[in-house]
């Protein structure tokens, strides 16, 4: 891949990410293609703009969102017009300075391109804790936490 689709690509993520860190619903809808889908941490599926939105309002409203400190590892193009992200993610919860382990999360992001713009199709968000295995946590934790020096 070119690295203009992967910088395109890596920049439709990076807006995704401010706008959970900004705690801005609205910004972090719009990034999503028409009918895309975003599964959430703890297993929530919502699918499309408007769905986004309602169910990230009462998020960012009633709840102290911890922001995402995140590592792309992957960007590979599928077509011309789709491409899958990867990426580490970890949080500092609010009061706090490190990263929590137990919030780690691998994230995983299809965009496609329709009229010359990226837009979401899906994001996951899924928990990495790779159980039975801590020191793999433990390897993300330092990865994410080099990040913060």
């Amino acid at each position: 891949m070119n690295n203009s689709f992967r910088n395109e690509i890596e920049n439709l993520y990076q807006k995704l990410i401010a706008a959970w860190n900004n705690r801005d619903a609205q910004v972090m809808a719009d990034q999503f293609a028409e009918q895309g889908v975003q599964i959430g941490f703890d297993g929530s599926k919502v699918i499309g703009q408007k769905e986004i939105l309602s169910h990230l309002e009462p998020i960012f409203k009633n709840h102290p969102t911890a922001p995402f400190i995140t590592k792309v590892k992957d960007i590979r193009l599928l077509g011309t017009d789709v491409a899958i992200l990867h990426a580490i993610a970890g949080m500092i919860p609010p009061g706090k300075t490190d990263i929590e382990p137990k919030l780690n999360a691998l994230q995983t992001l299809v965009a496609v391109k329709t009229d010359d713009d990226w837009r979401v199709e899906l994001f996951q968000n899924t928990p990495a804790q790779f159980h039975g295995r801590p020191e793999l946590v433990e390897e993300m934790t330092d990865e994410l936490q080099q990040l913060l020096k």
